[in-house]
């Protein structure tokens, strides 16, 4: 009966410390999106271990044609380019300690999506002050999965629309050197870095336009993170009353055998 209990009280603690490691996930949102759409995407990055994160690059999926950037204070930003001038992965940089212990750090972007329904793929590379490096790039199943969008026709409401289309921060005006695509593997870490400063203010509604689309997609991923985080709690209070339960029996259980 004690190996019993014993068992349950080790299953429960394990399904607690699996919550806690997969809401620990890089993500990108949204999950789905319509073809051809101007969309507002959002990477999100919580530190996972008990160091900060000090940079983050994203490789830009093939397809997924990559527009702009939202800076963020404090952020570096470098585009590696391909040859055709193709923006192939995004690196952000801490100028400052980086994202700490128990926090996450949202970044926004503009991409256009593929003009067909598809899958997309978003591989990302988290490293952290002490040089180690998290590869988020696995697939279906796997401990640390890339995060996917679904490129659907029956996602048309998810998308920004035409937001900040052909205004503001383009990554043809970002300045970053043709550095080569495989550079992503390691950082992209190419020799051209954009700089994080915006041309908000002087592009009118264009700009407005995309700002407000990055204001919307941040509302939205709050809601979501929200909602997962809810649920996550939901599920760790219930696996900590199982443990305490299995945990009570046992030492009952315990007593009486004496």
């Amino acid at each position: 009966m004690n190996r019993l209990w014993f068992a349950v009280a080790s299953a429960a603690a394990a399904t607690l410390l699996f919550v806690g490691v997969a809401s620990a996930h890089v993500t990108v949102s949204p999950g789905e999106s319509a073809p051809g759409a101007w969309q507002t995407y959002t990477i999100k990055v919580p530190v996972e271990k008990d160091i900060p994160t000090v940079k983050v690059a994203l490789k830009i999926p093939d397809g997924v044609e990559f527009k702009q950037y939202r800076p963020i204070p404090d952020w570096d930003v470098e585009l590696t380019k391909n040859d055709a001038g193709a923006v192939t992965a995004v690196t952000w940089s801490a100028e400052g300690d980086g994202i700490g212990p128990g926090e996450f750090q949202q970044f926004d972007f503009v991409a256009k999506n593929p003009d067909k329904e598809a899958e997309v793929a978003w591989d990302a590379f988290q490293y952290y002050n002490d040089g180690s490096v998290v590869e988020w790039i696995g697939g279906e199943g796997a401990d640390r999965p890339h995060s996917l969008t679904v490129i659907s026709a029956d996602a048309g409401g998810a998308a920004n629309g035409d937001a900040g289309h052909g205004h503001g921060h383009d990554a043809s005006d970002s300045g970053a050197s043709g550095a080569d695509a495989s550079d992503a593997d390691g950082g992209a870490n190419g020799d051209g870095a954009g700089t994080g400063t915006s041309d908000a203010g002087t592009n009118g509604a264009g700009n407005a336009g995309a700002t407000a689309g990055a204001d919307s997609s941040a509302a939205a991923q709050s809601a979501g993170t929200s909602g997962v985080g809810t649920a996550t709690l939901v599920v760790s209070i219930a696996a900590l009353i199982v443990s305490l339960a299995a945990l009570w029996l046992a030492l009952r259980s315990a007593r009486k055998s004496a």
